[in-house]
């Protein structure tokens, strides 16, 4: 219970922060693009802005949170499967294919977090 507590208030940092900094991000894009009388979009085409930056981190933020979020996801449901699998053939050793198939299915998380993440990765 202590270390959840710690990482309690670490995450509550962290979220305010990212509160914080997605409350400024469309002041300042918006502002950019009055600065010399251009739009915002036009300055995300020249890709040199402080938007298209924010845009960019945001991103890939977004992406690595999608890669992060399906491994854990994995790893918590291949946790269950693997230590009831390991009893289940302790008992019979006959249903190794079965568990294999049950151990195998929690890794299409991973795949489809991946490709979440290609797809956020190309749109930068």
């Amino acid at each position: 219970m202590v270390i959840v507590r710690r990482y309690s208030k670490f995450m509550a940092a962290l979220l305010a922060l990212a509160a914080v900094a997605a409350a400024f991000a469309p002041v300042v894009y918006a502002a950019e693009g009055a600065e010399e009388g251009t739009t915002a979009v036009e300055k995300d085409r020249q890709q040199s802005s402080i938007g298209y930056g924010l845009r960019a981190m945001g991103i890939a933020l977004g992406a690595g949170i999608a890669i992060a979020g399906a491994g854990l996801a994995t790893a918590r449901a291949q946790a269950g499967v693997g230590a009831g699998g390991t009893g289940a053939l302790a008992e019979k050793p006959d249903l190794f294919g079965n568990i294999l198939i049950l151990f195998a299915i929690p890794e299409t998380i991973v795949v489809f977090g991946f490709v979440i993440a290609i797809m956020l990765v190309l749109a930068i």
